[in-house]
């Protein structure tokens, strides 16, 4: 689709984006008028963006925290950035309690895939490859199986890499685009750098 970039296409790719006026207008451009064409560019934009914003230094931020309505679940996480400005900015707080949200319902284990010790990663891949065996898989085909069935154990259990459970108003996204879309938006590094959830009697 090609033509003229209007000012309600670009309120609306804001909108799904959290990218900023000129980026968002500048995308559309590029991309003929194509939406989804110019979400696929701001987030390869702001994919490499934030991937020179990780090495900067975050010592300001916030602990979020969420009650569930029954008081029985609950949940904390850090959420860190470079200064106190965005620490205070009312979008980058709405992210911090999302997270916990989504943490007292989802409840993960780890922040991300890399933080599981490898000898719990070895004992699943142990319990994986002697349950296919006992399928009567084949062994040419037993590791290709098991490193899908880690893949998705380390999905299930890694906060970045869930999807947040409210899909609807969040699209769908994982934790991890959630939290590159608001480092793209406050300009800083974000991290998620540890959370705790709590469940009555457990």
């Amino acid at each position: 689709m090609s033509g003229t970039v209007t000012a309600a296409d670009v309120k609306a790719l804001r909108q799904k984006t959290g990218a900023g006026m000129m980026d968002s207008k500048a995308a559309l451009t590029e991309a003929d008028g194509d939406m989804e064409r110019a979400i696929e560019l701001l987030r390869v934009k702001g994919q490499a963006s934030a991937a020179k914003r990780s090495d900067r230094g975050t010592s300001e931020g916030v602990v979020a925290s969420y009650i569930h309505a029954n008081k029985k679940v609950g949940a904390m996480v850090e959420v860190l950035c470079e200064t106190d400005f965005v620490a205070r900015n009312d979008d980058f707080a709405e992210f911090a309690y999302e997270v916990a949200m989504h943490i007292a319902a989802a409840s993960p284990t780890h922040v991300s895939g890399d933080d599981i010790p490898e000898e719990q990663v070895a004992s699943e891949r142990r319990i994986f490859e002697e349950k296919a065996r006992e399928e009567g898989k084949p062994d040419n085909v037993v590791e290709r199986i098991v490193d899908g069935q880690i893949a998705k154990w380390k999905q299930d259990i890694a906060l970045l890499d869930q999807e947040h459970v409210n899909t609807g108003k969040h699209d769908s996204k994982t934790i991890e685009q959630m939290r590159e879309q608001i480092a793209a938006k406050v300009g800083e590094n974000v991290v998620i750098s540890r959370f705790s959830c709590f469940r009555v009697g457990e």
